[in-house]
């Protein structure tokens, strides 16, 4: 490495895992390192990590990544982070020691407490502050929980010896030395208990959820110096800490979607679909979440948000559960051997459906299989399923926004699957844009830091950097495109008969 070249350096704090690349200024990781974040389960729906094992995640991750390089610690411009949204860690502000483990945003154990809001009628004024259904998913309730299960904890927070923060906020106290107690617009909005519209914390809904203010951090933009590494903690050196965003807000700011209508979709175990709407919270009709982007330049842009609750993981089942498939890639040569489903829809509502749905009771179905029927065309089935789901949310999305979605920008495993992004091209009618770095969240959160230290100059540079890596144009007649949607329709409204 070129000892006078310098770099930003990305910490991408994700549920399973804890990664740090260096990005060069052609926005090129340079260097990557990860480590594994274990998961426990006391409980039945119970998720929970260990704070502290999350924060030293971070250090080994980037002693590994500059012990690979060779690049220094001098040689970091900034640093910016993006993390697992919601997971809620509650600290002692005098020792930095949590007071009990994260409750991660997978976790159900705050069942009881939302069902509670819900039926004292609170939703409707929770979701017109927040852009937010009430469910567990959320911080709020999971702040709540953990003051009313832990001994004194109520009185501690109301004093200020306790403190709150989201997974962003946590690293940055730690990074910090505890000088700097602060979160960032996009990870505060995920909070419930953040007025999106007015920014700020709603004094309504801490009565509601009963979270003193003085245990909350400061709002403020992604995309300035938060403070500085503390040398003794962090590789000697006083670092800017100047980026920070929610994974999913990141993504979105990592594949260049600045202008309003501009869409990304993330292949994950689910999917997660979010079109930036720029200075308009758009309130949805079909179970959309409103939240906000990011903060920049004195103001905040917002997005809309919707998820498939099954997307990977239904491959994983064809590989695992039905034993079809050896591996994730045999299912792009088995599609592409099917060349169709032979009109087999496979419907995979394993945990229910989402949006535009909302029915948790629907479980899995099939439909149309005949003696014809071979494993490459259930596979295929399978796949069309993901491609399907997301045009069930893209199609809401453009019906709540009045926006035209005019391309679609994809990350995540399944990018890889070249008859997957084709159908998903032919049943959208627009290009399906495939990243050239593929690590879209922390090259978002590496913007936005570069941004606020003078490593990159704007938007526009950003979008420049932004480079295409392949890009798959509809090839289907339209009318094609259009029966097959309506076989999908109909075979998801067969399965919520059916349930």
């Amino acid at each position: 490495m070129n000892s006078k070249e310098t770099y930003v350096l990305a910490i991408d704090q994700g549920t399973t895992s804890t990664r740090a690349i260096l990005f060069d200024q052609a926005g090129t990781p340079a260097g990557t390192a990860r480590q594994e974040i274990a998961s426990h389960y006391p409980s039945p729906g119970w998720v929970e990590q260990d704070a502290q094992q999350i924060w030293l995640s971070v250090l080994g991750v980037t002693a590994s990544a500059l012990s690979q390089t060779g690049v220094l610690p001098e040689q970091i411009a900034a640093i910016g982070i993006t993390n697992q949204r919601e997971t809620t860690v509650v600290w002692d502000r005098a020792t930095g020691t949590p007071i009990r483990p994260a409750i991660v945003w997978q976790s159900r154990q705050t069942a009881d407490i939302c069902e509670e809001l819900k039926s004292e009628g609170h939703e409707r004024t929770i979701r017109e502050k927040t852009g937010l259904v009430v469910d567990p998913y959320f911080s709020g309730t999971k702040i709540k929980w953990i003051l009313d299960h832990t001994e004194g904890a109520r009185e501690r927070a109301e004093r200020g010896e306790l403190l709150f923060g989201t997974i962003d906020c946590w690293l940055v106290w730690k990074m910090t030395g505890g000088k700097r107690h602060v979160t960032d617009y996009s990870n505060a909005s995920r909070t419930l208990l953040y007025n999106i519209h007015e920014l700020r914390w709603d004094d309504d809904l801490l009565r509601l959820l009963d979270v003193p203010r003085a245990m909350l951090p400061e709002v403020r933009s992604s995309s300035e110096v938060y403070g500085t590494t503390v040398p003794h903690h962090f590789f000697g050196r006083e670092i800017p800490i100047a980026g920070m965003a929610g994974d999913q807000q990141a993504a979105l700011f990592g594949q260049g979607c600045y202008e309003r209508g501009a869409v990304k979709t993330t292949y994950g175990t689910g999917c997660f679909m979010l079109m930036q709407t720029e200075e308009k919270a758009i309130r949805s009709e079909d179970g959309l979440l409103t939240t906000i982007a990011w903060g920049l330049d004195g103001g905040v842009r917002y997005a809309l948000e919707g998820s498939v609750f099954v997307a990977g993981s239904a491959i994983q089942w064809l590989r695992d559960g039905m034993r079809l498939i050896e591996t994730a890639a045999d299912s792009e040569r088995l599609a592409a051997q099917a060349g169709s489903s032979q009109g087999v829809y496979v419907v995979p509502a394993f945990v229910g459906l989402g949006t535009p749905y909302w029915e948790s009771g629907v479980r899995g179905a099939v439909f149309g299989l005949t003696l014809g029927t071979k494993r490459e065309h259930f596979v295929r089935a399978t796949l069309e399923a993901l491609a399907y789901q997301c045009k069930d949310v893209l199609d809401v999305m453009e019906r709540d926004s009045g926006l035209t979605l005019r391309s679609l920008r994809v990350d995540g495993g399944a990018v890889r699957n070249r008859e997957l992004m084709q159908f998903q091209s032919d049943l959208l009618g627009v290009p399906v844009d495939v990243p050239a770095v593929s690590e879209t969240t922390a090259l978002g959160a590496a913007f936005l830091a570069g941004l606020a230290v003078g490593f990159w100059n704007g938007l526009d540079e950003l979008a420049a950097i932004r480079r295409t890596e392949s890009l798959y144009e509809p090839r289907m007649p339209e009318e094609q495109a259009v029966r097959l949607y309506e076989g999908w329709q109909k075979a998801v409204r067969a399965a919520i008969v059916f349930q």
